[in-house]
């Protein structure tokens, strides 16, 4: 059965693939972006393609949005909150309007967008909120601090959103990536000047890795919008869903050194208890 796709950030990336592949499959898209041109260009897809301007980071004019998309082309069945950027940057080297930044376009933003659908998706018992985090929303790298904060902070508001609206009808998926061939490590990335020379064996080498690493990643977006859209349409998805074969190495290696952790200061963590 067709739907209606709300996808923000269609101009590249995830969100153009997913768009272009639920598209070709017979589905409506509203994709948001941020300039006229980028308007025209995704509604050069055809009559089912809707792009509207919109920044995520203006929350207030998000429902108006949303409510005018809904009058326009009918209810939202399924939300993608998509945009992002990553910000790298050794923690103390970084400003704090960085940090609020970040947050504002990959926590903020997304929590807006799902505020202003559930309304309708709770009156009609239905809908499907996808929030494309990342593995950093599991796992963490030096020099990423304010990017795995956020993406950490929208995957535990993702999980906790599942279980307020899972006897509502309402089903959401958290989208951890990998690496993939985007712009994430290119263009999207805003990279913070360095300053404190005692950091440079720690972020000098992991810099340098994420320039050499952009456009050969090992992830194909178009597959990854597959494997997204398989989520969309299924009557049983799940609240977590890793995309890429790094993703799950690097997740499953996370996994095993908690329980190290955990088991090691098990007698410690016990000791604590009233009584």
């Amino acid at each position: 059965m067709a739907k209606t796709f709300l996808i923000t950030g269609v101009s590249t990336g995830f969100g153009r693939a997913l768009a272009e592949a639920a598209l070709r499959e017979g589905h409506t898209v509203a994709g948001t972006v941020r300039k006229q041109s980028d308007k025209e260009n995704f509604e050069r897809l055809g009559k089912d393609a809707h792009a509207v301007i919109l920044d995520v980071t203006n929350t207030g004019a998000i429902a108006p949005a949303v409510a005018e998309i809904e009058r326009g082309i009918g209810p939202i069945d399924v939300l993608v909150n998509n945009a992002g950027y990553g910000h790298e940057g050794i923690l103390e080297e970084s400003s704090i309007e960085e940090l609020r930044h970040q947050f504002e376009v990959n926590v903020f933003g997304a929590v807006a967008m799902i505020q202003a659908v559930l309304p309708s998706m709770r009156k009609r018992r239905s809908g499907h909120i996808l929030n494309v985090t990342s593995m950093g929303a599991l796992i963490t790298m030096p020099g990423l601090s304010y990017y795995h904060g956020s993406k950490f902070a929208l995957e535990g508001i993702s999980e906790t959103l599942g279980k307020e609206v899972k006897d509502l009808g309402i089903k959401v998926t958290a989208i951890e990536p990998g690496g993939f061939r985007t712009d994430w490590a290119g263009r999207s990335l805003v990279r913070a000047a360095r300053s404190i020379s005692d950091y440079d064996q720690v972020m000098n080498p992991a810099r340098q890795r994420r320039r050499e690493y952009s456009g050969r990643q090992i992830g194909d977006p178009v597959k990854a919008a597959q494997a997204m859209l398989k989520v969309a349409t299924s009557d049983n998805p799940p609240a977590h869903l890793l995309l890429g074969s790094d993703a799950v190495r690097l997740v499953e290696e996370k996994i095993k050194a908690l329980e190290a952790d955990f088991e090691a200061w098990k007698d410690v963590s016990l000791s604590t208890d009233v009584g």
